[in-house]
């Protein structure tokens, strides 16, 4: 059976699921609306606080409140999110991807009642979702990884232990977690201590779990990965190569398909190597299988047990609606079409759209208002995107404003595309990562395809490229508060919480929590502005102060340490001398400028 007749016009893979409940936000809980949609299926959304009129609220059928602003308090409340599948009467949760979508005990809490987990089973996502036992999985079906350990880390000193035995550089990865959240690459032994809990406080903040491994770090790989889908009656086939080679901070950029410069027989063997270790964990539904590829070799990386950002790729090139599989998968369906069955057609590419500041390769958070957006259009164009005009991306969340997805006839065509739609794209308020991404597909090494992993940060020249925009000040981004009142309705009382603008209460924005500080000159993208006075360049919390008063610093000097959008960045000194105040504590939020250290 070919897959040019798709399964939507076959009345008997009519799908069991009257109401699926997306646990998750943003531009993913979309995209699974929208397939549910399609599929007549009712969809309710969940939300924090803070994306009470978010786009997947107002998309969605209906929507529950979660409390919470942070992602802690909200996403990854798993009573919160129980207490919403109960009251919708959703007999089905889609996770999306990130929060609980690797959790094996989210998703047994779940099935537990009686409630339809769209993802694979709690045992495969326990092998898999821990990256040590995943690594022992693909080694008993014959798949060999990048050497690594077998065990958590309990001390910066395995680090270095494993540094001196294996070789420099090293990397830290989160056990439970994947999309380069929690990584540290470690270049010495000097490194290791801070790296170490830097990596477990990341893995903590976005995966709701601290464990960590050991990996030896490749030097120039290529991120090459194959997409699989697994039925529950034995049924297993591959929908061929992503690559994800153009990355910073171990965060992917722009993705394509299929893998580019790769020889037939090797993305066979890399197709095969995939179901393999998906068969030897009974894997069911969608699931990534990622390997890194250098000089003609691969070598097992990790099983992603979800549904992957990029997966519009590998729809554009095969035409399988990858979430509309992974519902017909989970409502107990056969796949109904073998590997021989796939086809593959053009190139495509995808170009997450993150709000971030490319600031001459810094890569600065940058939440904020989206006070306009314009998405392109055209053939082969497809947006995939979380918001809209007037929306806001909080520094609480994800940097992922939407995804852009060309696909053409081959590899330039799709190129050439996927510039001209980045060109026609309009985001304004916020800063974006746009420019670098225009910087990477104008490349001739990336066009040659001469890039690897570490290209974008150690090759590519981003001297002179900052986000055009200039983000909006969030502390001028006037936010609703909840307000409790008591309503009569038909003469009975009821206690009702309504959300009001601040400036519908006395005194403004009195009593919103952020502890007013002083400003410095400089609120832009450096670390501080030379005059003794260490500014913040955006918005986030403080996780670390790592320095006292009285403390002697130099120039370069790490001086806190700020969570902005689930990622670290150390704030640096940008003048030698002593520490006369110190104006934060951990814990505390700051917006971008605000003084953090004095240095006299």
């Amino acid at each position: 059976m070919s897959h040019s007749l798709s399964p939507l016009e076959n009345p008997a893979s009519k799908i069991s699921f009257e109401k699926v409940l997306i646990a998750n936000r943003g531009e993913i809980a979309v995209r699974v609306i929208r397939a549910c949609q399609e599929l007549g299926i009712a969809t309710v959304a969940v939300y924090s606080d803070l994306d009470r009129n978010a786009l997947h609220v107002r998309s969605a059928d209906e929507a529950y409140a979660l409390g919470g602003e942070t992602a802690a308090d909200s996403y990854l409340n798993v009573d919160a999110i129980l207490g919403a599948i109960e009251r919708s009467g959703a007999d089905a949760v889609h996770p999306g991807y990130g929060f609980f979508s690797e959790n094996a005990d989210f998703a047994r809490a779940i099935t537990e009642r009686g409630v339809t987990f769209v993802g694979p089973p709690p045992e495969a996502i326990e092998i898999m979702g821990d990256k040590i036992s995943a690594r022992a999985a693909a080694e008993k079906v014959g798949v060999a990884g990048v050497p690594g350990n077998t065990e958590f880390l309990s001390s910066p000193d395995e680090v270095e232990t494993f540094g001196e035995e294996h070789g420099w550089p090293v990397a830290i990865k989160a056990a439970f977690g994947g999309g380069g959240r929690g990584m540290k690459v470690v270049e010495s032994a000097q490194e290791a201590a801070e790296a170490f809990e830097s990596a477990k406080r990341e893995a903590l903040a976005s995966f709701g779990r601290d464990e960590c491994y050991l990996e030896r770090y490749l030097t120039k790989p290529r991120h090459v990965e194959i997409q699989v889908l697994c039925d529950e009656h034995g049924n297993a086939v591959h929908l061929g190569t992503r690559d994800c080679s153009a990355q910073r901070r171990h965060q992917k950029l722009i993705e394509e398909a299929p893998a580019p410069d790769i020889s037939p027989e090797t993305t066979a063997a890399m197709g095969q190597a995939a179901i393999a270790v998906a068969k030897g964990c009974d894997y069911t539904g969608a699931g990534t299988v990622e390997f890194l590829y250098e000089d003609g070799d691969f070598h097992y990386l990790e099983m992603n047990t979800r549904l992957q950002v990029e997966h519009p790729v590998t729809e554009s090139i095969t035409g399988i609606d990858l979430v509309a599989e992974q519902l017909r998968v989970a409502d107990g369906q056969p796949l109904g079409y073998d590997q021989e069955d796939i086809e593959f057609r053009g190139h495509a590419i995808e170009v997450r759209i993150n709000a971030e500041d490319p600031a001459q390769g810094r890569f600065l958070p940058s939440p904020g208002q989206i006070t306009a957006l314009r998405p392109p259009s055209g053939f082969g164009v497809r947006w995939d995107g979380g918001y809209e005009s007037g929306d806001e991306i909080s520094q609480f969340y994800d940097n992922l404003a939407g995804k852009l997805v060309c696909w053409g006839r081959d590899r330039p065509t799709a190129i050439a595309r996927t510039i001209r739609a980045l060109r026609e794209l309009q985001v304004e308020g916020i800063a974006t990562t746009i420019p670098a991404d225009l910087a990477i597909l104008e490349h001739a090494d990336f066009q040659a395809v001469q890039h690897s992993t570490k290209w974008v940060e150690s090759e590519l020249d981003l001297s002179n490229i900052g986000s055009p925009a200039t983000p909006t000040d969030t502390d001028q981004v006037e936010r609703p508060r909840r307000q409790d009142v008591s309503v009569e309705v038909n003469g009975k009382r009821f206690d009702v919480a309504v959300w009001l603008p601040e400036s519908a209460f006395a005194g403004g924005s009195a009593g919103s929590g952020r502890k007013p500080k002083r400003r410095g000159s400089s609120a832009g993208a450096s670390a501080g502005s030379g005059s003794g006075e260490v500014t913040v360049p955006m918005q986030g919390t403080v996780v670390k102060v790592v320095v006292e008063v009285g403390q002697v610093v130099a120039v370069g000097e790490t001086v806190i340490v700020l969570e902005a959008m689930k990622m670290e960045n150390n704030v640096a000194a940008e003048k030698a001398g002593t520490v006369t105040e110190v104006r934060v504590s951990s814990g505390d939020s700051v917006a971008g400028g605000d003084v953090v250290v004095v240095i006299e």
